[in-house]
């Protein structure tokens, strides 16, 4: 059907929900608006979905929560009686109507006799993670938008190991998902009925003691925080989101007792109202955590994204102000704490590996080479690294070590699958501890960095490009650098052109197949070691262009990062 039949049969179907029928009366004769709610059904891939929440087949809302529910249901029936026994975890963040999607979600699985777990407040996308590990669950579902605009939440699925779902079964569900074409006629039974039933199970502190236990196991060196847990001073800041609960009770536990939270963004809040945008990557998402910071002299300032998958952190420069750090930089300096911690304590494995994404810094790969410690790049999403982990727990080939990507995703323990804030929040706090213990800020320390391995200097450009016009420019813009592949950067030869997609690796030398599943990613490596990367996201209508320079001087790197910008500029705008 063409956009007005959808729109028309919402508008005329007469048990739609009172919000999303006031919210297409409010919208009659914007065209554009309701074409876009209208024209496309809200994509469902391998990352779930994510949207403005509103009324249209495009957007989030109750029946297109039932869609994705019931596509999931279909697929845990599809693997027999005893996936679909197990249940499904459900937990959801502080967005506009989170918990109402979460019950929305347990009420479609009602439907099909699946059981539901479902969290009593908010909790982070981590412990979403390891509930459906605890609960043995068939799957889990996270109702969040992560760093997104307050205008949007999205839906995420996870399997039975506590990762999202790899491409295989991604596409399996996705199939399910998009099979259910008449998505305002989908069964659900009430709550009440589902509760009464036995397959709404309402969960909370339960889970979150077990998890607090298992975060015991994050710290390296306790004596180390014992002894400094009392002097480290630590402003944390959860951005309105779910991160304020856990992680006061685990940095407490661990024994850090100066803690203190930026009390105007402790609360959630669906609107984020003390900030732009929730996202521990910009900095002005400190700005609060930089005045109290200031005011306190604080040795760090933390910042955990709403769903608390994500951290950031700002340190405390020579000069007595915060400069933020980039992921790749505190993926560095955890790197080189945790690996010197271990081999002090002599509790390095030797068939230890770190797994990064594709598009991540190699500082931390030649940090690893030092202690002896293997590097595996894997595709973004962190369901790669999810993967990895099961794999090396089968075979015992190796001992997982540490795992992050570049966009402020970080897992120390593999007790969850996903990134885990809270786990990155107690590193932090314990490599800021050492590093104090030894005369150093964090600051210091990564610079101690710089001259030991050569500056590294990342930047990522992500360009959004809405509705249809947009999608079709991203994609021609990839099409035009696969068939126009550049030769320079920067005055700099491209030497490997990797195309994640075709699934090969031009070089100098002659082509190789690369053993990697298919994702539509282009990699150019240049011949001092720098390289660029072009990436359409999977869950927003946006292209992102990743930049790493390397030298042995730190304006050098800041030249040759402008010198890529103009170039990649060059190119978006012929395209």
């Amino acid at each position: 059907m063409e956009w007005k039949d959808n729109y028309n049969t919402w508008l005329n179907f007469d048990q739609l929900d009172n919000d999303l029928k006031s919210d297409l009366e409010q919208n009659k004769g914007n065209e554009s608006s309701l074409e876009d709610a209208f024209y496309t059904s809200l994509e469902f891939g391998t990352a779930g979905m994510r949207g403005i929440i509103g009324a249209g087949t495009n957007r989030m809302n109750y029946y297109t929560v039932r869609q994705a529910t019931e596509g999931l249901a279909l697929f845990i029936e599809s693997q027999g009686d005893k996936a679909a026994e197990r249940g499904v975890a459900i937990a959801y963040d502080s967005r506009h109507m989170s918990k109402e999607f979460a019950i929305e979600s347990a009420k479609t699985l009602a439907a099909h006799n699946i059981r539901a777990y479902v969290f009593e407040d908010l909790r982070p996308t981590p412990e979403l993670s390891f509930a459906v590990r605890h609960f043995k669950a068939a799957a889990g579902i996270m109702i969040t938008a992560s760093h997104n605009p307050p205008e949007y939440n999205g839906y995420k699925v996870y399997g039975e190991d506590g990762g999202q779902l790899p491409p295989k079964e991604a596409d399996d569900l996705t199939r399910y998902v998009r099979s259910v074409t008449d998505i305002l006629s989908i069964n659900t039974v009430s709550e009440q009925e589902a509760k009464d039933k036995g397959l709404l199970k309402i969960v909370g502190r339960d889970v979150d003691r077990v998890y607090l236990d298992y975060l015991r196991t994050v710290t390296i060196d306790q004596e180390l925080v014992d002894r400094q847990g009392r002097n480290i001073k630590i402003v944390f800041t959860p951005l309105h989101g779910t991160g304020k609960m856990i992680g006061m009770k685990a940095l407490e536990q661990a024994g850090f007792k100066k803690v203190s939270l930026v009390e105007s963004q402790a609360e959630a809040d669906p609107d984020f109202s003390t900030i732009k945008s929730p996202n521990p990557e910009d900095p002005k998402a400190f700005e609060l955590a930089v005045e109290q910071g200031i005011k306190e002299d604080a040795d760090v300032l933390i910042a955990t994204d709403p769903d608390a998958d994500r951290l950031g952190m700002a340190v405390k420069t020579a000069k007595g102000h915060y400069e933020v750090l980039t992921g790749n930089q505190i993926a560095s300096l955890m790197v080189e704490y945790m690996f010197k911690a271990h081999t002090t304590n002599g509790t390095l494995p030797s068939n230890s590996v770190l797994i990064k994404s594709i598009v991540s810094s190699e500082l931390p790969t030649a940090i690893a080479d030092k202690y002896g410690v293997g590097t595996l790049n894997v595709l973004t999403g962190f369901k790669f690294i999810a993967e990895k982990i099961k794999e090396f727990e089968a075979t015992r080939s190796h001992t997982f070590m540490f795992g992050f990507e570049e966009s402020y995703g970080y897992l120390v323990q593999p007790f969850v699958r996903d990134k885990d804030a809270i786990q990155a929040l107690l590193m932090v706090a314990e490599m800021t501890a050492y590093f104090k213990e030894e005369g150093f800020s964090c600051f210091d320390a990564l610079h101690e960095l710089y001259h030991q391995y050569g500056h590294y200097k990342e930047k990522t450009i992500s360009i959004t490009m809405e509705g249809m016009e947009g999608t079709e420019k991203i994609n021609n813009l990839m099409n035009t650098l696969r068939e126009q592949a550049p030769s320079h950067f920067g005055n700099i030869k491209v030497c490997k052109v990797e195309d994640f997609n075709e699934q090969t690796r031009k070089t100098v030398h002659g082509d190789e197949s690369i053993d990697l599943p298919k994702a539509n990613v282009l990699k150019y490596t240049l011949a001092d070691g720098s390289w660029i990367a072009a990436r359409p996201s999977g869950t927003e209508p946006k292209i992102k262009f990743y930049m790493s320079a390397q030298d042995d001087s730190g304006v050098v790197v800041v030249e040759k990062l402008e010198a890529f910008e103009a170039d990649i500029q060059k190119i978006i705008d012929k395209g």
